[in-house]
């Protein structure tokens, strides 16, 4: 019972060992747990509810014990859980209480007596079949499972799942043809009104802006892009500032002339459009409109007046305006990007060039993440390999050799942004010699603050060594050690 006296104890392993009876419920006393292995012994009872105390655990392991009797709906506030494993115990009852743990990524609930659907979450509908199996009453779309029995009502659903899209593909398909033929048709006319059918038809706006009118006022502001109301540059494209004859700031991207590498060009375009029209969050960048033609090709966003966290960062001035209040909600404001990106968004979303180049700010120094023009969706059929991608000193170190993409690149990224943020400039070297202890934690930060705003007050110093903390854990060597992006929004509102 007094295992709960080590309340500041992060990792605990007692796996393998001849434990038996129950599991202490003094075990929700150790507020600090990432890491909890008690498998592979004799627990039996149930699951303590106080295990649901322990909302830092990263890891739970239970497995190969007598534990039965439903699973504690307790478990539903572990949000920082990334891997849990139940397996070979006989626990009985629904694992619908999972639905909630949407930061689950390892599960494995094998060899057990529940039963009912399994949840509707990535980590349960990706799970082999060895993680799943031997439990006779389990049911789901997943391979080597029997599927969940429909009601009658169920079957009209389907079928209406069925036929309606069907019916929609065929009415859009009928649309197309019929404007296809129409541009067609217009293209005897003279030279000036096939020219203005050619910019009406390249430009989609997904905004209250007339798509006609926005790309003659692009061209009116910029005197055609002209490089003197150029703001930034990058090897993807230029970003111009466009102020409209309604009052309306913008901020144009014109992506560079299609030349040398014209598949991944065209690729990156269509990644960044496609990525921004299902986003919806006021932690990244609101979306306008595209245009997309061999001539003129840009994307339309809304001007953000602080610029690049980076050019604030760098700048002497804007560093002392950066008090660390603005600091800890810039940071949040990222993360809570990305939890939406990767938990939100169907499929989720892999922005893959997270910087302090690409988070800009307004002017109330609010963080909006931007440039998603290697932003990868993830398919979960496939194993998503990929090229590599992303700016040097963020990217993930697994990427370097086996170029698999998956939401933990972007978890690595925020903890190098996340120490810049504090830092004041990139960690550079100091990413591989991180700390051991919380005590030598608490001295780094000390000694890496940025000196430019006031000093933080002891609230405030408590707060960024906690944020430190979990920057620590994202940069973790192994990938699936690091929490995950919504894990990590949760423990930053706490």
């Amino acid at each position: 019972m007094e295992v709960g006296s080590f309340s500041q104890l992060e990792y605990l392993d007692l796996s393998a060992n001849r434990l038996s009876q129950s599991i202490p419920e003094t075990i929700g006393d150790m507020l600090k747990l990432h890491y909890l292995n008690l498998s592979s012994n004799n627990f039996s009872l149930g699951i303590p509810p106080q295990i649901g105390k322990l909302v830092q655990v990263n890891e739970l392991d239970l497995s190969h014990n007598v534990l039965s009797g439903d699973i504690t709906t307790q478990i539903q506030s572990l949000q920082s859980l990334s891997t849990l494993n139940l397996s070979y115990n006989n626990l009985s009852g629904s694992i619908t209480i999972f639905d909630e743990l949407r930061g689950l990524v390892h599960v494995n609930i094998a060899h057990n007596e529940l039963q009912g659907p399994i949840p509707d979450i990535p980590a349960f509908q990706n799970a082999p079949i060895q993680a799943l199996e031997g439990n006779k009453g389990l049911c789901g779309n997943v391979s080597g499972l029997k599927p969940c029995k429909l009601s009658k009502n169920g079957h009209h659903k389907l079928l209406y799942a069925i036929i309606f899209p069907l019916l929609g593909a065929s009415i859009l398909l009928i649309v197309i043809l019929a404007l296809y033929f129409s541009f067609k048709s217009r293209g005897k006319h003279a030279d000036e009104e096939s020219e203005s059918s050619l910019i009406s038809a390249s430009l989609f706006a997904i905004s209250s802006f007339d798509g006609k009118l926005l790309y003659s006022e692009i061209i009116r502001a910029t005197n055609n892009f002209d490089s003197s109301c150029c703001i930034g540059k990058g090897g993807y494209g230029n970003v111009y500032r466009v102020e409209l004859s309604s009052g309306d700031i913008v901020a144009v991207k014109k992506v560079h002339p299609l030349r040398a590498d014209e598949v991944r060009a065209a690729k990156e375009f269509q990644n960044e459009v496609m990525a921004c029209i299902e986003i919806r969050h006021r932690n990244i960048v609101k979306f306008y409109g595209f245009c997309w033609s061999a001539e003129q090709s840009f994307l339309v966003y809304k001007y953000l007046e602080k610029g690049s966290l980076a050019t604030n960062l760098s700048n002497e001035e804007a560093g002392k305006e950066l008090d660390w209040e603005k600091r800890v909600n810039i940071i949040k404001g990222v993360a809570n990007a990305l939890s939406y990106l990767h938990n939100d968004c169907s499929p989720p979303i892999v922005h893959r060039d997270l910087s302090s180049n690409n988070v800009l700010l307004d002017a109330e120094f609010e963080a909006h993440v931007s440039d998603f023009g290697t932003a990868k969706l993830l398919n979960p059929d496939s194993s998503n390999w990929t090229n590599l991608a992303g700016t040097y000193g963020y990217v993930a170190p697994e990427l370097a050799y086996t170029m698999k993409v998956s939401e933990k690149c972007d978890v690595y990224s925020f903890g190098v942004l996340t120490m810049e943020v504090i830092m004041g400039a990139h960690p550079g070297d100091l990413i591989s010699t991180l700390p051991s202890s919380s005590l030598e934690m608490r001295l780094l930060v000390k000694d890496v603050l940025d000196q430019r705003p006031l000093p933080p007050s002891t609230d405030v110093q408590d707060k960024l060594e906690s944020v430190m903390e979990i920057a620590f854990m994202c940069l973790a060597e192994n990938p699936h050690s690091r929490p995950t992006m919504y894990a990590i929004s949760q423990l930053l509102a706490s």
